[in-house]
């Protein structure tokens, strides 16, 4: 299996994996959007130098995680591309922040290298918390939730296109990639002087593939209201985690829980 297949099947996996069951799944997609949100801005909220805040933060994912059925693996695995760009935004802090901060064994540790884990974690964090968003509800479902929430029309339509359209883009080029092998066997790769004109039948094809995807949502009745998509009524359990998880975060953010029971436990040996 090349590249562009397993492109394809990574692409299905997700579509599985929002048709599994589970308690998160059966959330109201309203209600998920809502905690995400919510999630990645207290996320973000913390100060540079806030480690040990932010890893409370890390219970919500592991949670959604053993709650939804999801493999924290197949998050990793489809994230591989993003992560290591996350991950080397506060690379080099450690060379600008010198200041100490504690120490550690014996080894001095500078603000750099706390402020870089912490950039690292929160990028980690919200990486996954918008992942088990993306793996517990269909593209429709959520779209329908952006409508409800009043972000204007066309914005949701235009991610709803955006995602059929990759995989129809996909589809294109496994098939020219295939048409163009049976041309010139035992050729690895495209040669450079195709890549013009395959990029050029590439664009066209999926222009034509796209308009043919747009002209058979409109036969069956699109019209940017997703009334297809709305499921379920949500329910009071639906709102009552809508506002209660996101009340839980900004008291895990106001208040540091491993700074209170650090405090709890010197108090009780003392």
């Amino acid at each position: 299996m090349d590249k562009i297949d397993r492109a394809a099947l990574e692409l299905r996996e997700m579509d599985e994996l929002a048709a599994m069951k589970s308690p998160v799944h059966f959330m109201h997609p309203i209600t998920k959007l809502i905690i995400t949100i919510s999630y990645i801005l207290t996320v973000v909220s913390y100060g540079k130098y806030d480690l040990s805040g932010l890893l409370i933060m890390a219970l919500y994912p592991l949670f959604l995680f053993s709650l939804s059925g999801i493999s924290m693996g197949i998050c990793f695995r489809k994230m591989r591309v993003v992560l290591p760009l996350v991950c080397a935004v506060g690379l080099f802090n450690p060379f600008f922040d010198r200041t100490p901060l504690f120490s550690f064994g014996g080894i001095v540790i500078s603000g750099g290298v706390v402020s870089m884990i912490t950039l690292m974690l929160k990028g980690v964090l919200c990486l996954q918390a918008s992942f088990l968003l993306a793996a517990t509800t269909s593209m429709d479902s959520l779209c329908a939730a952006l409508r409800r929430l009043h972000v204007p029309m066309l914005m949701v339509t235009l991610l709803l296109l955006t995602y059929r359209y990759v995989s129809v883009m996909v589809q294109e080029v496994s098939i020219m990639t295939t048409a163009y092998k049976l041309r010139a066997p035992g050729q690895r790769g495209i040669h450079i002087s195709a890549w013009g004109s395959f990029l050029g039948q590439l664009l066209l094809r999926s222009m034509d593939r796209a308009e043919e995807l747009y002209a058979s949502m409109q036969l069956r009745g699109f019209d940017g209201s997703f009334r297809y998509a709305e499921g379920k009524k949500a329910g009071f359990p639906d709102y009552l985690w809508a506002v209660l998880l996101p009340i839980v975060f900004l008291l895990l953010r106001k208040y540091n829980l491993a700074e209170l029971t650090g405090r709890l436990l010197m108090s009780a040996g003392s």
